[in-house]
């Protein structure tokens, strides 16, 4: 199996598709192809949320925001999964949710004959090499990937979090508008209201709970606190976007 996610939207995961299929048999599984363009900490986040739901698959990631530069192309191998993206961190921390600190990175050689294009790596390095990483018994065996530990790490924010007041930031915001933080969703424990940036908001286990078009701050299922709108945006009621600080009180 091969899984494919991008920022590309439409066409261009069809011509990756097509490089795929004629060099491989393999199931070709889409994860998405509408990640925020360029972003490639929310891709991040996303794709940690998702790739360990798989079972083992090369797994094809192309938000590339520094195609045609001198950054790496790069597979990394960890507990059965294999991952082919650009050398930007974005596959890092689905990396480490699967494996640990227990996985091996190799360097992509490409355009030896200098006919990549410097504008579409996802068709001309990073499809071939899923169709290889596929195909072949060992990542090692291929010669054009050599082993290296250089790459290039991402992290996510760490909250601020005393006795009764966490500051965090805004992750990604989802399609729904629910507003996803870096704070963890045990700040919420006990809590049947919160204070969100100087308003009290009321603290619930799901969107449901409180009327539709109300506020409310809940655990999202990736167990970060998520501020939402029943049957509404979050992102809108609360005034935030990505990158925006947010402090939360016991109120």
């Amino acid at each position: 199996m091969i899984t494919l996610s991008s920022d590309f939207g439409t066409p261009y995961p069809a011509a990756m598709k097509g490089v795929l299929l004629r060099r491989t048999d393999a199931r070709l599984v889409d994860v998405a192809h509408d990640f925020p363009r360029q972003d490639v900490r929310a891709t991040a986040f996303w794709l940690r949320e998702v790739l360990p739901y798989f079972p083992a698959a090369t797994h094809l990631v192309v938000v590339d925001p520094g195609v045609g530069t001198d950054r790496a192309a790069i597979v990394v191998e960890a507990a059965g999964h294999t991952f082919v993206a650009p050398d930007n961190g974005v596959v890092v921390p689905a990396v480490r949710e699967i494996a640990g600190d227990d996985f091996d990175v190799y360097e992509v050689a490409y355009d030896d004959d200098g006919t990549a294009s410097n504008t579409f790596h996802g068709r001309d390095v990073f499809a071939p090499a899923a169709a290889d990483v596929h195909d072949s018994p060992t990542i090692a065996g291929v010669e054009r990937f050599s082993p290296t530990e250089k790459f290039v790490d991402l992290t996510f924010p760490t909250p601020t979090v005393d006795e009764e007041t966490a500051t965090g930031e805004v992750l990604v915001v989802d399609d729904f508008g629910n507003v996803v933080t870096n704070l963890p969703g045990r700040l919420l424990d006990g809590l049947d209201r919160a204070s969100v940036d100087g308003e009290v908001v009321p603290v619930r286990r799901s969107y449901a709970a409180v009327d539709a078009g109300d506020r409310v701050v809940t655990v999202g299922s990736h167990g970060n606190v998520e501020l939402a709108v029943n049957r509404g945006r979050g992102d809108d009621a609360f005034g935030l976007s990505v990158g925006d600080r947010v402090t939360v009180d016991h109120a």
